[in-house]
Order: structure tokens, then C-alpha cells, then sequence
């Protein structure tokens, strides 16, 4: 079972992403982003992809540097996605994750302003592993 769900929060917005295993708690987390920055993320196509990398010292500041490319993508690039795959996620002495993302550019015309995203914060971050299942949860500054 995978999934995401945001929760009460008084004045930012705060993300739960969960999957059978990190790479696909990553990938839900990934899709919350999206998810936040166009309101009608259903009109998104998957006309182009894009590679993302991050790497952090544990997996905490991999999730942040995971959330921080994603919305460079949109932000530098105006690039909003409709799928997240990640390939890749390495836990050793450099944490690394490497996804693609599935997606267009922005269109004014076609997708519909959500909610601006300043930046991921540490506030409230967990990244829990067990049983078959991981969940992580995290805060967007808004």
C-alpha cells in the first residue's frame, strides 16, 4: 500500500507520504509537490522527463535535498511533474537518491496555480522504516 495524505496544520502544509519501502514513500513525497504547486495536477501530461539526484548525510537531509531539487525543477525550470519513479536509493556513508520525473513545462493556460511552496523545512520531519513499510512526513513552507 502506498500513498500520501497532508494533515492539519495551522499555517503551512504538512505531508505524509508513505509505500512498502522508502523508495516509494520518496516517490509519493515527490508527487505531493506537484501536487501543491498546480491545483489541477491531473492536467499535467507525461510529455518529457527529467533525472533528479540529491544526496544528503543521513536520511533526513536526503528527503530535504530530495524535496529542495523537485521544486527547483519548478521554480528554475518550470517543470511540474505527473509521475516520480525514483531508481535508485543508497544508504552508506552519502546518502543518494536518483529519480526521474514525468512531466511538461508550465502552462498557464492548461494548469492552474496551486499554492506557492517557499521551501521543504526540518520542522516536524521524520523518516520511519518498519515492517515492510516506511512513511515520511515533512513540512512545506508556504
Amino acid at each position: 500500500m502506498r500513498g500520501r495524505r497532508f494533515l492539519e496544520h495551522t499555517s503551512d502544509i504538512y505531508v505524509e507520504a508513505f509505500g512498502p519501502g522508502l523508495k516509494e514513500a520518496f516517490e509519493e513525497a515527490g508527487m505531493a509537490i506537484f501536487e501543491t504547486l498546480v491545483s489541477n495536477p491531473e492536467s499535467i501530461s507525461p510529455m518529457s522527463k527529467r533525472i533528479v539526484e540529491a544526496e544528503g548525510y543521513d536520511l533526513l537531509s536526503l528527503l530535504y535535498e530530495w524535496l529542495e531539487k523537485l521544486l527547483l525543477l519548478f521554480e528554475i525550470d518550470r517543470f511540474v511533474g505527473c509521475r516520480v519513479r525514483v531508481e535508485e536509493l543508497i544508504e552508506s556513508d552519502v546518502f543518494k537518491v536518483r529519480g526521474e520525473v514525468w512531466g511538461e513545462l508550465y502552462d498557464e493556460a492548461k494548469h492552474r496555480p496551486g499554492t506557492h511552496v517557499k521551501s521543504p523545512t526540518y520542522w516536524l520531519m521524520e523518516v520511519k522504516k518498519e515492517y515492510g513499510k516506511a512513511l515520511v512526513r515533512f513540512v512545506l513552507d508556504i
